[in-house]
């Protein structure tokens, strides 16, 4: 893999993140927009999960591979890759006829859900791989880069959130799409245009079974990363928002549109806060070296357990919705992020930290496949658990999630 240049990093690391930012922002909306329209449609919590199942799975297959295919054909072919896929999958869902039955809709959905889903691993593999290599080396220049990449990228996606529930009161579903798809392709051929050098070429003697790493640190950080993400997803996928829609909605046009803004809303508010912290978290964590950091991510997730645990014995202690309730796992949930987005933080930073730039793409792309499992694992879970046992047990569920990954935690060591 050719060394970056270095005159040129800075202006490479803006255009990748350009285009990570247009990307999720069509992400954002475009998952707000298939749960609040197919929700309207009668679909149960389960057959809302299954819309996003392959999406994920998808995710675990590309980003086991990704490595490898940037790897060997660059940074620069995989992230095209996802920003063209995900106009691809935009423009085949205004194909999406009412008229058709609930398995066919489901599957087609599931199918252009799965093509996002390779789009949108692609696009962040080659986003974060390209910052360990052209972050600076030293001054914590890697930590503040990484912070600065992830944390933006989230609010980006917050405001999609938003975006897509207020796109889908004020534009309808297909229109909606439509208009993503073509903002998108726009952005999609100005980045091709414009990207300058700075990214790795790829080397041709890259071999798949590489991907598969023999760090004790990136095995065990993958690990705590399943369960960490697989602990947000479970309730944030469907549980949260039905419930707050059964909660807001009197069931009139007006008051489902209603509801809408306000879950958008608040979903949007949410990544918002969880983007900022993240980018804050160098802040937050004063600057410590990479074995303060490890000590510091068994803390923290240790931390974060504590909070669905609370919530869930509050809802499940109250019996039926109130507004001193709402306002509790408003707050609460608040908190979760704030929490969350520092684990998050120091996950991105140390699994950069862990790898090489010889095998950055390879070990990039291992740990975000252990992301999108846990994420499957969290959106499975997410409407099983609602449909079984409402908020409550998505909350206590995401709890002992958390748990697991503060003990995967354990196991990191100071790297060399």
């Amino acid at each position: 893999m050719t060394a970056p240049n270095q005159p040129s990093s800075l202006a490479a690391y803006a255009a990748v993140t350009a285009a990570y930012w247009a990307f999720m922002l069509t992400d954002g909306a475009l998952r707000m927009l298939v749960l609040l329209h197919f929700h309207t449609l009668g679909f149960s919590p389960v057959q809302l999960a299954y819309l996003f199942v392959l999406y994920e799975i998808a995710g675990v297959v590309t980003n086991l591979s990704a490595g490898w295919i940037a790897a060997r054909f660059g940074l620069t072919a995989t992230l095209y890759a996802g920003l063209g896929l995900q106009v691809a999958a935009l423009l085949a869902l205004t194909q999406l006829d009412p008229a058709w039955s609930v398995t066919a809709s489901v599957v087609f959905v599931m199918a252009v859900q799965g093509v996002s889903g390779v789009a949108k691993d692609l696009a962040k593999m080659s986003s974060k791989s390209a910052v360990k290599l052209l972050a600076p080396k030293d001054g914590g220049g890697l930590f503040r880069w990484v912070a600065l990449l992830t944390g933006s990228k989230n609010a980006v996606k917050g405001l999609g959130f938003l975006l897509g529930a207020a796109l889908l009161a004020l534009a309808g579903f297909t229109a909606a799409v439509l208009g993503m798809a073509l903002v998108l392709a726009a952005i999609w051929l100005a980045v091709m245009l414009r990207m300058p050098p700075g990214l790795p070429t790829g080397r041709k003697d890259a071999k798949f079974h590489e991907v598969f790493s023999k760090n004790h640190n990136i095995n065990a950080l993958s690990l705590a990363r399943v369960f960490l993400f697989g602990a947000r997803d479970v309730w944030f996928v469907v549980g949260i928002p039905i419930y707050f829609y059964a909660v807001l909605s009197d069931g009139t046009e007006a008051g489902n549109r209603a509801a809408f803004f306000l879950i958008g809303g608040f979903m949007a508010g949410w990544i918002i806060l969880y983007g900022a912290v993240q980018a804050s978290a160098p802040r937050i964590l004063k600057g410590r070296d990479t074995g303060a950091l490890v000590a510091a991510a068994r803390h923290w997730a240790a931390a974060l357990a504590l909070i669905p645990a609370g919530l869930a014995l509050a809802v499940w202690a109250a019996g039926a919705p109130a507004p001193w309730l709402t306002a509790t796992v408003i707050a609460g949930l608040l908190a979760f992020g704030a929490v969350f987005a520092v684990n998050s933080s120091l996950h991105s930073y140390l699994i950069l930290a862990f790898t090489t730039e010889g095998r950055v793409t390879m070990d990039v792309g291992f740990y975000y496949m252990a992301n999108a499992a846990g994420r499957l694992l969290g959106t499975v879970l997410s409407g099983a658990s609602y449909q079984l046992g409402g908020l409550p047990l998505c909350l206590a569920t995401a709890a002992a999630m958390l748990a697991i990954s503060a003990l995967a935690a354990t196991r990191l060591k100071p790297a060399n």
